[in-house]
């Protein structure tokens, strides 16, 4: 399609923000070093920046999708400040075995399967030889490979320098 784009999927916790641990509240969020300067770059890039997160703990009882949608627009409003954005979050709330009704079920949504990713590249037109997802987990790596995402490991370091690096790598964009 040339009306497509290239997204950059990234994961969240342990990505975007250090993972303590089910994170709901902005008092318990931290960002990674780099991620706001990698959010802009990308931003900049003409990339559109998706967050594909499992989120487990709506499931287990330990927050609300709402208390999650509103961690995520305070993010947004940081990056803001920031000249950054994110276009679009997409959460997995479900779990396959542990928690409460309406959240515990074997969905497609929740990584390793790809349904966040199909679902955004549908809602968004996205050119997936043009993309990439970054993630710290193989569930992550293994959901975007199914939906044709050329996809790389985090593990820690300045995010900006990375996504720089993984563009570069990827499809011979300058950092």
């Amino acid at each position: 399609m040339s009306d497509s784009r290239p997204a950059a999927f990234l994961d969240r916790d342990g990505v975007l923000n250090i993972d303590h641990a089910y994170v709901a509240t902005k008092e318990r969020f931290e960002w990674v070093p780099g991620a706001i300067e990698a959010v802009r770059w990308l931003n900049e890039s003409g990339y559109l920046v998706i967050v594909v997160t499992n989120q487990s703990g709506i499931a287990r009882g330990l927050f609300t999708l709402e208390e999650f949608e509103a961690l995520m627009q305070w993010t947004q409003a940081e990056l803001a400040g920031h000249g950054a954005k994110f276009d679009a979050w997409y959460v997995c709330p479900h779990h396959p075995t542990d928690g409460q009704a309406p959240f515990v079920m074997d969905c497609e949504c929740r990584k390793p399967k790809p349904g966040l990713f199909l679902e955004a590249m549908r809602d968004f037109s996205i050119d997936s030889s043009r993309s990439f997802s970054i993630g710290d987990k193989m569930r992550d790596i293994e959901a975007a490979a199914r939906a044709g995402i050329h996809a790389e490991m985090y593990l820690g370091g300045d995010l900006a320098q990375f996504v720089r690096e993984v563009a570069g790598r990827a499809f011979g964009t300058n950092s």
